[in-house]
């Protein structure tokens, strides 16, 4: 398999070790509801890992929470709430929009606020080595140290817009050194203690910290959006480096944007919009058929318009599966014939033009058409009103294993009913711990009326039906 490399420029082999793949992607800052453009990062790189996992390697995925920002204290001001509090309640409303949109869980989900002893020990090592120095109980990391800073972005020949994003602060050396470690503004900031002073990691060093971690140095796929390879990604790459004297990632991978009616989405013009807001309007498997319908790379227009073709395409997927489906419930044994048994190879023969598409750059585009060959192949087959059992048990498995591949499978009434049983579970969990209880005891109230019993567990909330 080859994927395109930001860093390098060009299509690198993915080469592993013991046939296991360590990757991270970068996580929600969790203070509020994600929007679109977080959800094509979410589900394009959940869609690699399946590929990845479909092809046998065994995959070790983690994705952060960014628990502790200036955006969530904002926030936790603004509702009077807590940072821990802010950040509880829109992990629980990640993972309902995650689950809805068939985002498998990460292997692990470390939290920035869990993970401050490494962020810690992280930033004394650079130090130690000379690329960091401490102003005013704030910790930064000195660019001018690391002399292969720019070499992710290849900032000469971005470095105009790139610097527009830097901020000016008097008590750094360079423009471009970032904040490792920010010293506590006032009393009641959230902030943990440090060899210099009470503080708060900055954003870039959580990453860092959480890769080395939960996946040692030299990983084979660092991911994220397009956005983020400037500056927080070239600053992993240099905080890393020169930390650990190794190559941070492999590949490096970065998803194309949102623009929503061919205009950036962007609050300020009044076109950004959540997962949730889309969700209600259109199914999460729209959302997701929508997002990995073009190639992982390219900028992405979002638009009713759009949407509606998403959905009437993904119509046409799922409605093969279910036509395979009742023909097979009413099918009479028999075996295959020979003009089967070569629909069948057909339909492999295509099976390997997908494989080949996902192994050239990950093309999610060209292998969703190989997909729509498969079911043209079949629904012509099936217009013989005497196809065998055989053929049909053969050509729902080899189908269905495609549509649970991308995860746009036919959703049993079942399997709905769960996930939303799951979601409210979720959210009693995250009113138990803003201490809602009101809430939490009505939510136990409309499970029960379902027949759904919840019992708390020293491992979290199970539930079963009665």
């Amino acid at each position: 398999m080859k994927l395109y490399n930001t860093l390098t420029r060009q299509k690198d082999e993915l080469v592993v070790k013991d046939n296991t793949v360590r990757m991270y992607v970068c996580g929600p800052t969790v203070y509020n509801y994600f929007h679109i453009g977080n959800a094509r990062v979410f589900v394009v790189f959940d869609m690699l890992r399946r590929y990845l996992e479909y092809r046998g390697y065994k995959v070790i995925f983690v994705q952060n929470f960014t628990d502790v920002d200036d955006k969530l204290i904002k926030r936790a001001a603004e509702e009077n709430s807590t940072v821990p509090q802010i950040a509880e309640k829109y992990i629980s409303e990640y993972f309902k929009d995650a689950q809805g949109l068939g985002i498998k869980p990460a292997t692990f989900h470390p939290r920035a606020t869990e993970t401050v002893g490494e962020i810690i020990a992280m930033v004394e090592k650079l130090i130690e080595n000379g690329h960091a120095y401490v102003s005013g109980g704030d910790v930064y990391f000195d660019t001018e140290s690391y002399k292969a800073y720019g070499k992710l972005s290849h900032r000469d020949t971005e470095q105009q817009e790139a610097g527009a994003r830097i901020e000016v602060n008097e008590d750094k050396k360079n423009s471009y050194d970032f904040a490792l470690w920010k010293a506590q503004k006032e009393d009641s900031e959230i902030a943990w203690e440090s060899p210099w002073g009470a503080g708060r990691p900055g954003w870039h060093i959580e990453c860092s910290a959480m890769v080395y971690k939960f996946l040692g140095t030299e990983i084979d796929i660092h991911g994220g959006g397009q956005d983020l390879t400037f500056p927080h990604h070239e600053n992993e790459v240099a905080q890393t480096e020169c930390a650990t004297g190794k190559c941070l990632a492999k590949i490096w991978m970065h998803n194309g944007y949102i623009n929503v009616d061919n205009k950036k989405m962007s609050k300020s013009l009044g076109n950004f919009f959540t997962v949730r807001d889309v969700a209600e309007k259109y199914d999460y498997q729209v959302i997701r058929y929508f997002l990995l319908s073009p190639h992982y790379r390219s900028p992405v227009n979002y638009s009713a318009e759009i949407l509606e073709q998403a959905k009437g395409s993904l119509e046409r997927l799922q409605n093969c599966e279910e036509n395979l489906n009742f023909r097979l419930k009413n099918a009479l044994a028999g075996a295959l014939t020979e003009t089967e048994t070569a629909t069948l190879a057909a339909i492999d023969k295509k099976t390997e033009e997908m494989n080949a598409a996902m192994d050239d750059d990950f093309n999610t585009a060209d292998a969703i058409s190989c997909v729509f060959e498969v079911a043209k192949i079949i629904n012509t087959a099936l217009v013989d009103t005497n196809v065998s059992k055989a053929f049909l048990e053969s050509a729902y498995a080899k189908y269905h294993s495609l549509l649970v591949l991308f995860g746009l499978e036919v959703q049993s009434k079942e399997q709905g009913d769960e996930a939303e049983i799951e979601a409210l579970v979720g959210e009693r969990t995250a009113a138990k711990k803003e201490k809602n209880y009101a809430r939490a005891d009505e939510i136990r109230a409309m499970l029960a009326e379902r027949g759904i019993v919840i019992e708390d567990t020293p491992q979290g909330p199970k539930w079963k039906r009665t």
